[in-house]
């Protein structure tokens, strides 16, 4: 874990002012998107396939939390913006009667599960986000 950092009074009330600043962003206006190669894919294709993801809301991802089965395939298709894995035209290339089944006919058990991961890391989960301070 990293080193504890020093926070004096005056840094801890004007946390308020930080938050209320320009710049912060807002959740319901801007989400992390990320894109990745899916190394397989692209061998295939002779060109770079690449899924580009985003962070999940909090609702979402308690929503996707609670559908114990096929978790991983439905957090990746909740978080994918390209390509569209809803597409009619890749169910019927890859069948698949909706679009999770589709999924796991194009990707490797091991790729559906670090694409839903990398999703999970920009709703900021599977990494450390904060860190604690001392009170000085």
């Amino acid at each position: 874990m990293s080193e504890k950092k020093m926070v004096t009074e005056e840094q801890e009330i004007s946390a308020l002012d930080l938050l209320l600043g320009d710049g912060m962003p807002n959740m319901k206006k801007e989400t992390p998107t990320a894109s990745y190669e899916v190394e397989r894919l692209s061998e295939a294709a002779g060109k770079p396939v690449v899924f580009k993801l985003q962070a999940l809301s909090y609702g979402r991802v308690q929503d996707l939390r609670r559908m114990s089965e096929d978790s991983e395939v439905n957090i990746l298709l909740a978080g994918c913006v390209s390509p569209n894995l809803k597409d009619s035209r890749m169910m019927e290339k890859y069948g698949g009667v909706t679009p999770g089944e589709m999924v796991k006919n194009l990707l490797l058990p091991g790729e559906i599960a670090d694409l839903s991961i990398a999703v999970e890391r920009l709703c900021g989960y599977r990494k450390t986000t904060i860190s604690e301070v001392k009170n000085g």
